[in-house]
């Protein structure tokens, strides 16, 4: 009992000693008028040469607003207009079509042939590791849990997750071929090589 006292005024002696310079500036900042000070104040707007700078929202211009960011510790799939699988069907229709007579297909066309198909890899790559770091956390989150409620709610988000993956996975596969077919049709065409990059 003797040792929590000494802890308990050592405490309160520190405590003292930290609050005890700052209580005369504090005591006298309370004794000084509220009307002296307004006066003082005064006086030193009046001192000032040139006013400060007041910035409006009409010095700013026109500022575009940041798009929303979605909620932290989710991850947005790739919207379905835009879709690895879409973009395949979309080079189906393509093939199915007759090609049109008076569009060329020179380095450009085929440069950004290639670039669209790679973006969309590389996207849903970049959404495919996301969402196995997802379920990485939500694995990690899930044995740390005791609660069967929560550990329930976890394993529901979890296996749609898993799900999400899966998707991803067969829709990085459907790029991969897109881009292959690509390459085999620039072949069969005679495209040059260096027009794919």
């Amino acid at each position: 009992m003797g040792i929590r006292l000494k802890t308990f005024l050592a405490a309160v002696v520190s405590t003292a000693a930290l609050a005890g310079p700052a209580a005369p500036l504090f005591a006298q900042a309370q004794s000084e008028p509220l009307g002296d000070i307004a006066r003082k104040e005064e006086e030193r707007r009046q001192t000032v040469k040139e006013p400060a700078k007041v910035y409006t929202n009409k010095d700013l211009g026109n500022v575009t607003p940041a798009p929303s960011a979605p909620p932290s510790g989710t991850v947005t799939p790739p919207s379905t207009s835009t879709s690895a699988g879409d973009a395949s069907k979309g080079a189906d229709k393509e093939k199915g079509k007759e090609p049109d007579k008076t569009a060329t297909k020179d380095q450009a066309y085929w440069a950004g042939r290639v670039k669209q198909l790679e973006e969309q890899l590389d996207r849903d790559q970049t959404y495919a590791d996301a969402m196995q770091s997802r379920i990485n956390g939500l694995t990690a989150d899930f044995s740390a849990r005791a609660d069967p409620a929560q550990r329930a709610v976890i394993e529901g988000n979890r296996r749609k997750a898993l799900v999400e993956l899966d998707r991803l996975k067969q829709a990085i596969v459907t790029d991969k071929k897109a881009i292959a077919d690509l390459q085999d049709e620039a072949h069969r065409t005679g495209v040059p090589p260096g027009w794919l990059r």
